[in-house]
Order: C-alpha cells, then structure tokens, then sequence
C-alpha cells in the first residue's frame, strides 16, 4: 500500500511534468514567434549553450548558441514576411534526468523568399534541456513534406511526385513519407 508521502511525492512529480510540458509547449511557440518577429535578441534564449540545429537536407548545420543564431540571422536576412505555426507535438520526458526531455513537432512555415510565397510542411525532432532553470532548444532537426513555391502545391501533392523539396531551385526528394520504413511497408517496397 502507497503510504501519504509516496502519494504526495507522487503527485509533485506529475504536477511538476504537467509544468514542465506547459514550459515547452511555451518554447515551441516563442520559436516562432522569434523568427517571425525577427527579434534577433530573443533568439539566444532559446537555446541551450551547445545547441545543434540540423535539417535532412544539409541546407541548416550549426553547433553553439552563437553559432545557431548567427546561421539563422543568415537565412532570415533574405525572407519577406513569415507565418511559422505548429500543430500537434508530442513531448517525451527522459526517464533519467528530470532536465531533458525529446519531442517531435508537426509545423508549417508560410513565407515570402526571393519574391515568391512560398510553403514548407516541417517536422521538428527536438531535444529539450533545463538550463539555468528554463526548458531550451538542445538540438533541432528539421525535416519536411516539401517546401516549395505556392503555386506549385497541388502539383507537388499529386500522387507519385517525390521532388517536393524545392527551395534550392531545383527539385529534391521530400525527406518523407516516402522515406519512412512504415511507409515502404505499407506500400510494399
């Protein structure tokens, strides 16, 4: 039988999660919202000292919060405007560390790039840390469904177009779903 304190101490941990997942739920948003903003003195905050920012694509590569800032300040130097808003995120909390935790978080981007509105459909693979006592950006790797012009969208779409990625100019292998295991399974290959 649980006695009083084991209930209790029970209780603190899972209100202490239900906490920590508000906090980050909370850094997923603010990520946005920075690069939206271009507010370039909130940028730092999100990340952990040793960040490491990634994308399947290679195009994202930095190690350091100094690093991932200034990488970042380059490649939103020659946007218009933009939209970045997440959707559904699943949070996973490291059974080891009460400071680190993984998720993975589905998002769109809309943007304006060289002149033209453009799309991204971007899965983030995060790992999230406690630094000096708030929940930051340890590693970001994104991937994506496509991200390309507006107006290519529904061809993109269509069935059996795999060149989704377009951003560079040219037409790349979106990262997935064709690349996922699950996905070859279910369609035999």
């Amino acid at each position: 039988m649980m006695g009083d304190k084991q209930r209790s101490e029970g209780l603190e941990t899972r209100l202490r999660r239900l906490e920590d997942r508000i906090e980050i739920n909370d850094l997923i948003a603010r990520y946005g919202l920075v690069m939206d903003n271009r507010d370039m003195a909130g940028m730092p905050g999100l990340f952990t000292h040793d960040v490491v920012i990634s994308s399947t694509d290679g195009g994202m590569s930095a190690a350091g919060r100094e690093a991932a800032v200034e990488m970042y300040r380059r490649r939103i130097k020659g946007l218009g405007p933009s939209n970045h808003f997440t959707h559904d995120r699943i949070v996973t909390f490291d059974e080891g560390s009460a400071d680190v935790a993984r998720g993975i978080v589905l998002s769109h981007s809309e943007m304006n790039l060289r002149g033209a509105a453009m799309l991204a459909a971007i899965r983030y693979a995060d790992m999230y840390r406690r630094e000096e006592g708030c929940w930051r950006f340890a590693s970001r790797a994104l991937s994506f469904l496509y991200f390309l012009r507006a107006d290519e969208f529904a061809e993109a779409m269509g069935p059996g177009v795999a060149g989704r990625n377009r951003v560079y100019g040219d037409r790349r292998p979106a990262d997935w779903p064709e690349g996922l295991q699950s996905w070859k399974d279910f369609y035999g290959e």
